[in-house]
Formats: structure tokens, C-alpha cells, sequence
């Protein structure tokens, strides 16, 4: 929980809720046992003002304070304090004795956890004390049919009410937790997988080939992708067009994709997909169709043009980790743009090159 600002206001506006249910079917609780007592009026006067007003009063208060948090922090200790008041009052009458601070306890395990328990357990003493100076103790009564009914609204009504508290700020928090982890995950710039995260994403397709070398499920191939002279473009168009540039081709992967493709971005100007069950042949496909039509966009500055180098390299059953799988893939990369740019090419092993460079 936040100690300021909206955090506290929200956490405030929960309490009042529960604080406005709770002390309700407690002054149900309290008059059920104080009645056979004869208390003094001013007695059912203060309790009226606890069970009534207190619950409104408070609220008012934390939503006005500079740090709602810490007024809430004090109005939970004052509940514990009245708690501990109303527990003397009743004259340890057994059933709404146990009833009281057994729900008190649960609030505050469930606001601050042990901690707050011990503390709010304290402030209850203080408030036993005070009562029993107030109202020495004759003798313990015993608890009426009229009060185990008394009991059972709270019993049964604020433990579920709590609970479904407790249930929606868990999932609240499970839903920020999953939001989180996708931010972490993401590339705030062009909404892909960021380099990490399609690291992870390809030592899994790797371990998935792996399982399959021979039949088709083991086929596949990933794809560097480069935009050609970036730095150029942050010099002469400005770094706001260089990442117009950057958000474009995301959004173009995204969207001219296979749905079993994983793209993101590797970093800087670098892109990188993994195209899972593709021969390579049907990659290059792939890939020439996406520079064609990354070339072919326009920009606000008509003398903008941008244009892709992508190296490609298919799946290696004799190799043992993915990152040599990336390499191939870097080489070809490199390849392509020491040759011209603005192309797709592949890797081909050593053996081949020296194979091709042999003269019939």
C-alpha cells in the first residue's frame, strides 16, 4: 500500500466500506449485551455515536488528509481502542467478547499483517483498560440466546464482505504483476519482444528443434534484421524520424507475420525473427516480401528512403546452443551488408564456400 496520495485515498475508501458494515452489525453486537447491564445513557449515546457516525466521520477525515495512509493507520488504532473499550463495557461477556476481537484480529491481519495485529492488539489492551476503569467488573455474565443471535449478522456478513476485499485487491495485484512482467518483456518503442525476451523465446524454439531434427516440426529458421543507414537518418532527418522509422518496421512485423513468428527488437537499428517450422527457402520468401514493402513506404519528407538488410540462417541440428544458430544468422547479416545492402542472404556453412570456390 502507497502512504500517499491515491494509493491511501483508494485503501481509505475500502475501509469506510468495511468500517461502516462492521461497526453496524457490532452496535447490533454491543446493545445485545449491554442491555441486561443498565449501562448509563451517555453510554448508549457514545455507542450510537461509534457504531453510527464514527465510520463516516473517519472516512471524511483520511480522504482530507495530506497523507491518507497514516490517517487510516490512526483510525484503525482508534477502532482497536474502541474495540478494546466496548470488550470491558460488556463485561467479557464470552460469545461477543471472542466475537469482537476475534474480527478486530482479523482486520487487522488482513490490513497489516502481523505486524498491525501486535500493534492493534495493544491499542486493544489500552482500550480494556480504560473500560474496565470505567466499568470495574463485577462479575462475568453469562451469554444470552438473545445475544449468540446478536452475534451472527457479524459472524457470518463481515468475513465475507473482508474476504471479497481480499480477493479483489489479490486480483488486482495478480493482474499488475502479469502487466508488469509483459512491460519488462516488451520494447517500449515499438511494442516488440525486447532483446531478452527473444533471447529466452529462442533457446526454446532451439530446445524444440532439437526434440524434432528430423521431421518437419524440426524445420526453421530466424532472421537478423538491419535498417540501412540509420545513423544517417538520425543525422539528417532528426532522432524523432529515426524512431517513426523504428516503430514502422515493428509495426510491419507485427502485422505481414506468421501468428507462430516471434519478433523484437535485438537492439539499436537491429531487428530479429524467429520463424519456427519454415524451410529456409519459404524464409527468404518471407523476408524478401517484408524488405519490398518496407521499401516502399512513405514519409513526411519525400526524400526519405529506407531500405532493409536481413540475413537468414536455417535451423542446425549439430549444434548444441542457440546462440551459434544466432551467429550464422549474424554472418549472414554482415553479408548482406557488405555486398550492397538492401537485400536478404543467407548463411552457407565453410564447407559449402570452399566447395563453390573449387574450379570444375
Amino acid at each position: 500500500m502507497q502512504k500517499t496520495g491515491k494509493k491511501g485515498r483508494t485503501l481509505a475508501r475500502r475501509l469506510y466500506i468495511s468500517r461502516t458494515l462492521g461497526l453496524a452489525l457490532g452496535l447490533l453486537l454491543v446493545s445485545a449485551a449491554l442491555y441486561p447491564l443498565d449501562p448509563p445513557r451517555w453510554v448508549w449515546v457514545f455507542m450510537l455515536f461509534n457504531g453510527l457516525l464514527w465510520p463516516h466521520l473517519s472516512y471524511l477525515w483520511a480522504r482530507h488528509s495530506t497523507v491518507p495512509y497514516r490517517a487510516e493507520h490512526l483510525n484503525l488504532l482508534i477502532d482497536a481502542l474502541l474495540g478494546g473499550f466496548w470488550v470491558a463495557a460488556m463485561q467479557f461477556n464470552p460469545l461477543p467478547t471472542a466475537v469482537t476481537l476475534a474480527m478486530m484480529a482479523m482486520n487487522n491481519v488482513a490490513i497489516g499483517g502481523l505486524r498491525f495485529l501486535l500493534i492493534g492488539a495493544v491499542a486493544q489492551v489500552a482500550g480494556i483498560v480504560v473500560g474496565v476503569v470505567i466499568f470495574p467488573l463485577a462479575s462475568v455474565p453469562m451469554t444470552s440466546p438473545a445475544q449468540i443471535y446478536a452475534c451472527l449478522p457479524l459472524l457470518c456478513l463481515y468475513p465475507m464482505v473482508l474476504g471479497w476485499f481480499c480477493f479483489r485487491q489479490a486480483h488486482v495485484l495478480g493482474r499488475q504483476k502479469r502487466e508488469l512482467l509483459a512491460l519488462s518483456r516488451t520494447d517500449s518503442l515499438t511494442g516488440l519482444l525486447n532483446h531478452g525476451a527473444w533471447k529466452d523465446r529462442l533457446n526454446e524454439e532451439f530446445e524444440r528443434c532439437l526434440r524434432h531434427p528430423k521431421d518437419g516440426a524440426g524445420r526453421g529458421a530466424i532472421a537478423l534484421i538491419d535498417i540501412d543507414h540509420f545513423k544517417a537518418i538520425n543525422d539528417t532527418y532528426g532522432h524523432v524520424t529515426g524512431d517513426i522509422v523504428l516503430r514502422r518496421l515493428g509495426k510491419m512485423l507485427k502485422h505481414n507475420l506468421r501468428a507462430a513468428d516471434v519478433a523484437g527488437r535485438y537492439g539499436g537499428d537491429e531487428f530479429c525473427v524467429i520463424l519456427p517450422d519454415l524451410t529456409l527457402a519459404n524464409a527468404v520468401q518471407a523476408m524478401d516480401g517484408l524488405r519490398e514493402r518496407f521499401s516502399m513506404l512513405g514519409y513526411e519528407n519525400p526524400t526519405l528512403k529506407v531500405s532493409l538488410s536481413i540475413g537468414l540462417a536455417a535451423f542446425n541440428p549439430d549444434y548444441d546452443d542457440a546462440t551459434l544458430w544466432l551467429n550464422d544468422a549474424d554472418q549472414a547479416l554482415y553479408e548482406a551488408k557488405t555486398t550492397g545492402r538492401n537485400r536478404v542472404t543467407c548463411y552457407r556453412p565453410r564447407a559449402v564456400l570452399e566447395a563453390s570456390a573449387i574450379p570444375l
